[in-house]
């Protein structure tokens, strides 16, 4: 039977995707504790990077942000891994860090990046509020519009 986290998912009609695999030299998480650290996730939709390019050059606010919203449950599909199959025992969203790929001029990283905390929050709910950095940066891996991390605490 789903837990709670799973059935909230499936409320808000929200998939989790199959958990990518590394691209380099690293894990796709790692646990200290109670707290995972979950590497940097790119969009991806039908198997591809998506969307690709950078906002103030042909990615909209609105792509990127569906894009951030695509890396944070693309994160859950590793902490589940991490939390032994069970979203349940995500205690908290500590901490997202969220790189935009954008033009020199463009200034809405954050807003881009409200693409996953609205998504944390609609799924944790309270425990779902989290503090955050959004970066702008020149290029992504892929050439990814959007890369998102994050800290979270189990129980």
């Amino acid at each position: 039977m789903a837990g709670q986290i799973e059935a909230r998912l499936a409320e808000l009609g929200l998939v989790l995707p199959g958990a990518a695999a590394p691209v380099a030299n690293y894990i796709p998480f790692t646990v200290a504790g109670s707290i995972v650290f979950v590497s940097g996730q790119v969009p991806r939709r039908d198997g591809a990077i998506w969307p690709v390019g950078k906002l103030g050059a042909g990615v909209s606010l609105e792509t990127g942000q569906e894009g951030a919203k695509n890396c944070f449950l693309a994160m859950l599909a590793h902490l589940k891994t991490a939390a032994g199959g069970d979203l349940d025992r995500v205690k908290r969203v500590l901490w997202i860090t969220g790189y935009v790929a954008s033009t020199a001029d463009f200034t809405d990283q954050p807003l881009v990046i409200n693409g996953a905390s609205d998504t944390a929050v609609a799924v944790f709910g309270d425990a779902g509020r989290h503090a955050r950095s959004a970066i702008g940066v020149i290029a992504l891996p892929g050439d990814a519009a959007v890369e998102v991390e994050g800290i979270f605490e189990l129980a």
